[in-house]
This record gives structure tokens, sequence and C-alpha cells, in this order.
């Protein structure tokens, strides 16, 4: 099954490829005029499709049927992550919660962080491959990079968790999500959080979670975490 990005496509009856799937449509797949290709937007639609007009530079693509939902998570996820030293890991872990699902992704810049800068045009490029990859029609929405600070001051009503090293109480996962509303979790770099930026999270109403008894890679909680809440609300 060949999937195809289309995030424009709403309720169209027609439409074109971007030059770069027409190009992997075409010259790639060698797909000819009257076979048909599934179409995704990224926000749940799904589209069964037929090549009108094979033209590798502006495929034209009719519309069969149409489904809406599909791989849209049942329940509301946001992780706000601190990006990992090497790029590659926040990638990783962009791909695997994609594939299994995940409503919302935030690179967050800590004081410990150990890299401040990411290219959200190739995280947003790493979310659409995981979701064709996967046979999904949904990926998350991947935000700007914004400081722990300004994230906190943002009304976000829901369910808040933050995973750090400190010890002390804290609540299972499982314990701290809600199914029916936002579930938005905070992941440090790999030196975590400090004892101040803690203390601040907690003022904004986030609660200590824990995400096992084993000290985990900032990619690796992040993945525990996405499965975690899958698992639950499955």
């Amino acid at each position: 099954m060949n999937l195809f990005y289309a995030p424009e496509l709403a309720d169209q009856e027609e439409i074109v490829l971007s030059a770069e799937e027409s190009h992997h449509a075409v010259r790639v797949l060698r797909i000819s005029a009257g076979e048909q290709i599934i179409l995704v937007n990224g926000k749940g639609g799904w589209y069964t499709s037929k090549i009108v007009h094979p033209d590798p530079k502006a495929c034209r693509v009719e519309i069969i049927s149409r489904e809406q939902g599909l791989g849209v998570p049942r329940y509301s996820l946001h992780i706000a992550m601190a990006p990992t030293k090497q790029i590659d890991r926040f990638e990783w872990f962009i791909e695997k919660a994609t594939e299994i699902g995940i409503s919302e992704i935030t690179p967050l810049i800590c004081d410990r962080s150990e890299r401040r800068e990411v290219k959200p045009e190739r995280l947003v490029k790493v979310a659409i491959s995981a979701m064709k990859q996967s046979l999904k029609a949904f990926h998350p929405v991947i935000h700007p990079s914004v400081s722990l600070r300004k994230f906190l001051a943002r009304e976000m009503p829901g369910s808040k968790g933050i995973a750090h090293c400190v010890p002390g109480t804290k609540l299972w996962l499982n314990e701290a999500s809600d199914k029916t509303t936002n579930n938005i979790i905070l992941i440090g770099p790999e030196g975590d959080f400090t004892p101040d930026e803690i203390q601040l999270a907690y003022g904004a109403g986030y609660s200590p979670i824990t995400l096992g008894e084993s000290r985990l890679r900032t990619e690796t909680a992040g993945v525990v975490a996405v499965q975690t809440l899958a698992w639950l609300f499955r």
C-alpha cells in the first residue's frame, strides 16, 4: 500500500500532488494512470484515490472515497521535551511517538539543555515519514521551540506531569493521566531539570510522575510515556 501526503486535502474531488510526492509516485514507484493510491492529510483524513495524469512534477489524482478520523488518538497527549544533544535521538523519539500515537510535541529549552536549536521543518518531515510508514492518517503538531518558563506561563488546562530524577513521592503516569482531558508531560534534558525549574513546574500545576524504576534516557522516557498512555487508553 502506497501512502502519499496531501496536507491541504479536505473535500476536493481532485488534487495535484506536491512536486516531491509526484516525483515519488511517477518516477520512483512508476505508478501509471488508472492505478489506485492512498492520500492522507495528516489530520485523520484517509482518501482512496486514482491517478488521472501521472505528471512527475504535478501528478493529478481523483478522489474515489474518503474516511475521517483514522489514526487520531482517542486521548490528547502533548509532550514537551528538551531536544537531545544528538539530534538523531530526538528525531527517533518523534518517529516512534508518531507511530504509537501522540497529539502534540514541543521542543523545550531548559537551563541544562545541551541543544538549543532545532530545525522545525526537519522534525515535521520525520513525523510525516513515520505517519506514512505506520499507515496512519494523522501526525502530531510539532510546535516551535520554547523556553520552559514560557511554556509554563501558557494557559493549558489538563492533567499535567513532570518527569524528573530527583527522589521523592511521585505518581505513576497511569495515576496522573486522564482520558477525558488533555495530558501534558514535561521531560527534561540529559542533565535533568534544575531544582528551580522543578519548583516552577509545581507552581504551574504539574505533578511529579515516574515512568518506572530505571533511569531513562530523555528520548526513551518520551517513548515510555507515549506507550503507557496508548496502553492505558487502548
